[in-house]
This record gives structure tokens, C-alpha cells and sequence, in this order.
């Protein structure tokens, strides 16, 4: 296909797309699946070789948020049957964070509900982000704490944090049916805030909110513009409670045409697949492997996940290995323009395993045509899958042990 052909040669230089190959990517058949992921497989090799990096979300604060943030479970006017608590103290964050360090993560992303942080609030997670390092040499700590305030990003790279998430989630031109509580604006002006402190940008999206092949195209161009180091492709989990409860618009094609779009678009940062895989990639996760090269490890904010010890096992069945401490996660030129923020500087010399890939762009490779379960292709486009989609019990702000 000399579409894919021309992507593929464009992400190995750097070289972004057009709108119209973008949109092309989303607009591939079913029967293209294959050889969409096969191309988008090689950039995510030739970048980040077969490494998987582990995130793990510890949610220092959750529920009883004023935002209205229609895909959110924590949002202002929620029904959902979340957990709700609030501040948990520096040594059950830093407990919480070893269980996931202890699995394999590689980077503990703490996160907080609310539109955002009080200084209060930022000397409450610093001394947080000082007990995790404190107990886990080497860990990357990235702040998600909603908008910020002037100062408070150099205040956090002070305490140690290493990155900082704030996600557009959407295009500009449908954020306010999204969010009326702030705007686009506000997020993009964070995330900027973020990267003039020095600190690791991390911003993604949410798909399956009912939004258009253009809208998702205008948010990933927005994050290529914006040039975080990492982007997490969100996939909308409809909670009961919530506006969005009803829209199910994913297949687990659709969800793996819109990784390879971020590849190509993105071809040189950590694409994270993030929350709703389970839901919505369903028993195609594994082919997920090949368009991003990161994942989280376990459960998510206030929903559960695929148990850890099974997410090590898709990898390593898969035929990928889970990133080390002492790896740079970014190529060299992305690890050296970020370095001391997090993106792993002073590595030298590129991995070997970040060489170009030698298989042809045109054929699936065997693995990739191996994972394809026959029964996938009678799913139902859009089928409601409530059985998927269970509140978190257990973790941070329980009694009971995470899962990681």
C-alpha cells in the first residue's frame, strides 16, 4: 500500500504527515488492519526497538472534583460508585508506588483530583514525591494536579518530579461540548508551563467520546505541535453515572487504527497505551504492543485493570521485554533536548535495539497475524461492554493489596 509505504518513510525521518494521510490511517478497512499495525510496528521499532515501558498510577486524591469533565468519573454531579477520598499521607502514596515499582514500573505517576493544586497542595506532593524517591532509587515521578499556577511547575522540578500529564483529551473545536469548567486553552497553556520549567511534558487523549476521524486528527496534530515527550491514547471508559455512560463507539479495529495514526503522527515519542485497553482492545491488546511503547501496569484512577501479573505475560508472550531502570526510554535526540527532565540524558549511544527494523512494510509480521483471534471478527461495532468496566476496590485509599 503505498500509503502506509510513504508513512513509514516519514516517521522514520521525523517527517509529519499530512491531514489527509492521518485521516486515511482511520478510514483503512478491516481487512488493511494488518498491514496498518505491520507499518506503524516498524517506526515504533526503529524508535524504541521491542522495549515496553511500565507507568503506575497511584491516585493520591480521588472523587469530589468540581469539574465538569463529561468522561470523567470524578467529575462534578458524578453518579459512578467510585472510591472518595482525600489526601493520602506521603508514606501510604510512597507504599502504594513501591507495590508498583516492585512490578516493574519504571515511572509512578501521581495523580490528584481537582481543577488544580493549591500551594498548599504542591508542598503536600513534593514531600510526597521526596518519600518515593526516598524509597525507590532511580523511579521517575510525573505530577498530574489539573491546571497549574504560575511557579508551581519549577516548584515541583524542585522537589523532584521528573514530568508532569496534563491531556488535551480532545480537539479545540469540541472541547467546550466536553468541558464547560475551563477551556482548551487552559490545558494547552499547562502543558506549556510544564515544559518551560524544565519538566517532562506528558499529554494524550481520550478516544470514543463520539468525536469525528477530524477531530482526532486535529487533537494529535495539536500534541505534535505541542512536542510532549510522552502521549497516552486514552479509550473512553463509559461509567454508569455519567454523561457519557452510553457511548460506545470503539471496536478493538478502530481502537488499533487510532494507535497507528499516533505512531505516525508522533513517531519518536512514548506512545502510552492508557486507560480502557481492557474495554475496548479487549483480547487485541497484545497487537497494541507494536504501535505504543508503553503501558500501565495494573488498575487505573478509579477502575480496575488487567492484572498485573497478566500484563507481564502479554509482553513477554508478545515477544517484548519490559523496559529497565538504567534504559533511556527516548531516542537520543528527544533524551538529550530533555535532559534532567526525566527522558533518561547522558545515554551516549543509541540502544541497539532502537535500530530500524528489517521486516518488509507490506506483509504482517507472523506474530502480528498470530494474535488475531478468528472470533474477533464477528464483534459486534460498538457493542455495549459494561461486564468490562469494574470500579476500583482495592489499592490506594484501601485496606486492600494493589494490583501490580
Amino acid at each position: 500500500m503505498d500509503l502506509l509505504n510513504t508513512l513509514v518513510d516519514k516517521g522514520l525521518r521525523r517527517e509529519l504527515p499530512t491531514r489527509e494521510e492521518a485521516l486515511a490511517v482511520l478510514a483503512t478497512s478491516d481487512d488493511e488492519l494488518l498491514d496498518v499495525v505491520a507499518a506503524a510496528g516498524k517506526v515504533r521499532r526503529h524508535w524504541f526497538g521491542r522495549r515496553v515501558k511500565l507507568n503506575y498510577l497511584v491516585n493520591l486524591k480521588s472523587g469530589l472534583c468540581p469539574e465538569d469533565c463529561s468522561y470523567c468519573s470524578q467529575r462534578l454531579g458524578s453518579k459512578a460508585e467510585i472510591l472518595k477520598y482525600t489526601w493520602l499521607k506521603p508514606e501510604e502514596a510512597s507504599k502504594a508506588a513501591a507495590a508498583g515499582v516492585a512490578g516493574g514500573a519504571k515511572r509512578v505517576c501521581l495523580v490528584a483530583s481537582g481543577r488544580g493544586p493549591t500551594d498548599r497542595d504542591v508542598d503536600r506532593v513534593s514531600k510526597t514525591i521526596a518519600a518515593i524517591k526516598e524509597e525507590n532509587e532511580g523511579v521517575e515521578v510525573c505530577a498530574c494536579l489539573g491546571l497549574l499556577s504560575d511557579g508551581q511547575a519549577e516548584r515541583l522540578r524542585t522537589a523532584g518530579a521528573d514530568a508532569y500529564n496534563h491531556n488535551l483529551n480532545t480537539s479545540e473545536g469540541t472541547y467546550g461540548d466536553i468541558t464547560t469548567t475551563h477551556t482548551y486553552a487552559d490545558r494547552v497553556d499547562t502543558v506549556q508551563k510544564a515544559h518551560a520549567a524544565g519538566l517532562s511534558a506528558c499529554s494524550g487523549l481520550i478516544a470514543g467520546m463520539g468525536e469525528s476521524d477530524e477531530d482526532l486528527v486535529d487533537v494529535v496534530f495539536a500534541l505534535r505541535e505541542l512536542d510532549p515527550d510522552s502521549v497516552p491514547v486514552n479509550f473512553l471508559i463509559p461509567f454508569e453515572g455519567t454523561p457519557l455512560a452510553k457511548e460506545w463507539n470503539l471496536t478493538p479495529q478502530r481502537a488499533l487504527r487510532i494507535l497507528a495514526m499516533v505512531r505516525f503522527v508522533c513517531p519518536d515519542v512514548e506512545v502510552r497505551l492508557a486507560g480502557g485497553r481492557e474495554v475496548h482492545l479487549r483480547t487485541l491488546q497484545p497487537l497494541a504492543l507494536h504501535l505504543a511503547n508503553s503501558i500501565f501496569l495494573g488498575d487505573y484512577l478509579t477502575s480496575e485493570g488487567q492484572a498485573g501479573k497478566a500484563d507481564l505475560e502479554m509482553i513477554a508472550d508478545a515477544g517484548f521485554e519490559v523496559e529497565g531502570a538504567d534504559t533511556t526510554t527516548l531516542p537520543e535526540h528527544r533524551a538529550d533536548a530533555s535532559c534532567g527532565t526525566g527522558g533518561g540524558c547522558g545515554s551516549g549511544s543509541v540502544c541497539s535495539s532502537d535500530r530500524p527494523a528489517t521486516e518488509a512494510v507490506a506483509g504482517a509480521p507472523a506474530e502480528v497475524a498470530a494474535a488475531v483471534p478468528a472470533e474477533v471478527a464477528a464483534a459486534v461495532p460498538g457493542a455495549a461492554r459494561t461486564d468490562l468496566v469494574a470500579v476500583r476496590r482495592r489499592g490506594a485509599g484501601t485496606d486492600l493489596a494493589p494490583n501490580a
